[in-house]
């Protein structure tokens, strides 16, 4: 998904923060060196024009204090004062030996003349010492004041006498005024750099950035697989030299892709269209590929699978670690039965590796086998079926000739009955082998139905008669049910006859002396439903399912008494099928067994082929 980087994240916004942040710094330190030593300049310089006018001060006020009329000092002072001490931001106060205040400059504060002065700095400077700097707080306008006294010594006279002193509050405030002015219009000049610095910045970042922009822009089509736009170049410096390799970059890696989707095209339709089941593993033996085969062999969806051990998807975890399989050659079986149907696979197993290098990974292919072990298991029932058939025959025919052989044949009274033996067990294994005959036929396909149009109620009471007289013999009663409406059934006689023969026969072997046999048809949508039930012992639930298996018998001594051979039924599913009808058994034991059968059917009667 495409992210649009915002202005406040870019590199370009970056690159102007730093130099802005560069610029700023340094302004601000030039600014307060700037303003540290220019407020210390005029303060400084300030202070020496106060000294030099106070020295002036001292000398002129010594001559006045030393030569003038005591009574008139007063007024020379102050006009001395007037004269050398003009700024009207400083204040001066001229006192005698005493302490005396004999003059001050500011109006306001004249009602001190005449009293003694009570500062320090006034103490120090009569005994001869010349204050240095001092900065205070006007406590009524708050202004910052320099603050300096000196002495007034005698004219004329080296290290003359201390008469007086001479104390001085300037105010600075028009210093630090002059200072916020200059302040204030560095700030402007700071705004003002910074403003064309950022404006210049984006300009020169747009050069740095445009490329990167352009290069980003391209690297998400191509992450949607777009190749085709190549990224301007702008310079022939590290940028420009970046974006020419990656628009080499680019080209290689359109070949790239384009030869991977490629073979990976050609990969997908051979996996999507194989009848096998593929898996891929990595070295470690997880499961990183599966087709849509091995998905339907294995009942499992790929996002199920993958990233799980081949061991676990294959249920080979108890038998069989991932190593095991890298250098297994022979074909596993793999049973998925499960109560309700039997389910085998088949896997074989490849290591992946290029020439000598290391494994990195394996290839199953999976084959259902589920039929081939079928037909494999039945193969081998059915010779150890026909084999046991055949054998039991045999032995009894080789018993009776050889009894024979060894003089029974002259005996009047077992001879013929031997002979009797024989002869039922060779019709035995003659219907035994026509039986055979037949079956190899329907599973080869190599029969056809000889269909003609028939009126099935009249053809189920013809096959019916046929067995009155057998029926008579043993005290078995035929109860007949069937619909007197017209249904014509296209039928190959021949092979309905046998179904019909092969039900009614084993009905009757199993009832009971003096059983009915109830043979039923109706219609029932549109088929002809046939029914044929006895009244024998029935069949457990258990073998249900198995009575139109090839050889199976519920009852297998009895079977074999009555000369059954285990296929009437088979061959009987096998031709209602072939008839597009449905064959099935409903029994309780002890109570009979019902066998149905269906069969499409008309009104209307049609001509046979």
């Amino acid at each position: 998904m495409k992210q649009k980087v915002g202005f406040f994240k870019s590199i370009q916004f970056k690159l102007i923060i730093i130099y802005v942040l560069l610029i700023l710094i340094a302004m601000q330190i030039m600014g307060v060196y700037f303003t540290k030593q220019l407020e210390d300049q005029l303060r400084s310089s300030h202070f020496d024009a106060l000294t030099e006018q106070a020295r002036f001060l001292s000398y002129n006020l010594g001559q006045i204090m030393t030569e003038g009329d005591s009574d008139s000092i007063g007024s020379e002072i102050d006009s001395v004062l007037r004269d050398i001490f003009t700024t009207e931001d400083a204040e001066v106060m001229v006192v005698n030996a005493n302490q005396v205040v004999l003059a001050t400059s500011d109006i306001s504060k004249r009602h001190l003349v005449g009293q003694q002065s009570g500062e320090v700095l006034v103490k120090r400077a009569l005994v001869g010492s010349t204050s240095g700097e001092n900065l205070l707080r006007d406590p009524k306008t708050g202004d910052r004041v320099q603050v300096m006294t000196a002495p007034i010594q005698e004219p004329g006279i080296a290290n003359g006498a201390t008469i007086g002193a001479i104390y001085i509050e300037a105010s600075i405030e028009n210093i630090y005024d002059q200072m916020q002015q200059i302040n204030t219009i560095l700030l402007t000049g700071t705004f003002i750099a910074l403003g064309i610095t950022v404006i210049l910045m984006i300009m020169l970042t747009r050069t740095i950035t445009a490329p990167i922009i352009d290069m980003r822009k391209q690297t998400l089509r191509m992450g949607h697989g777009d190749f085709s736009r190549k990224v301007q170049v702008y310079s022939h410096d590290e940028i420009g030299q970046l974006a020419t390799s990656f628009n080499d970059l680019t080209s290689k890696l359109h070949e790239a892709t384009t030869t991977r989707d490629r073979e990976q095209k050609k990969l997908s339709s051979v996996l999507g269209h194989m009848t096998d089941g593929v898996i891929a593993t990595d070295e470690f033996g997880v499961v990183i590929l599966m087709n849509k085969r091995a998905e339907e062999l294995l009942g499992k969806a790929t996002y199920e699978v993958i990233r799980k051990p081949i061991t676990e998807v294959l249920q080979l975890t108890d038998s069989y670690e991932v190593n095991d399989l890298f250098d297994h050659d022979e074909s596993l079986k793999l049973d998925f039965s499960d109560e309700k149907k039997d389910y085998m696979l088949q896997a074989n197993f490849s290591v992946i590796q290029e020439d000598d290098g290391p494994i990195n990974g394996i290839i199953t292919v999976l084959h259902d086998v589920t039929e081939q072990e079928q037909i494999e298991q039945e193969r081998r029932e059915f010779v150890a079926n026909v084999s046991h058939e055949l054998r039991t025959p045999l032995t009894t025919m080789k018993s009776y000739l050889e009894a024979l052989e060894d003089g029974a044949i002259d005996d009047k009274e077992l001879a013929p009955r031997f002979l009797n033996v024989t002869q039922n067990e060779t019709e035995r294994m003659i219907r035994l082998v026509n039986d055979l005959l037949q079956l190899s036929k329907i599973d080869s396909r190599d029969y056809q139905l000889s269909l003609s149009t028939v009126d099935f109620s009249m053809y189920l009471h013809e096959v019916i008669d046929r067995f009155d007289m057998i029926a008579s013999k043993r005290n078995i009663h035929f109860i007949r049910e069937i619909s007197a409406q017209l249904a014509y059934v296209k039928i190959d006689r021949d092979k309905l006859t046998q179904v019909l023969d092969n039900i009614i026969s084993n009905a009757m072997k199993y009832s009971p002396d003096g059983g009915n046999v109830t043979i039923r048809m109706e219609q029932l949508g549109q088929n002809v439903h046939v029914s044929i039930a006895d009244q024998g012992m029935g069949i457990p639930r258990e073998s249900q399912s198995k009575i139109f298996d090839r050889f199976y018998r519920v009852d297998k001594a009895r079977a074999r008494s009555i000369g059954g051979t285990g296929l009437g039924l088979a061959i009987a599913k096998e031709l209602v099928q072939a008839h597009q009808g449905e064959i099935w058994v409903e029994s309780m034991y002890g109570k009979g067994t019902t066998i149905f059968f269906t069969l499409p059917f008309t009104t209307i009667k049609e001509g046979s082929r």
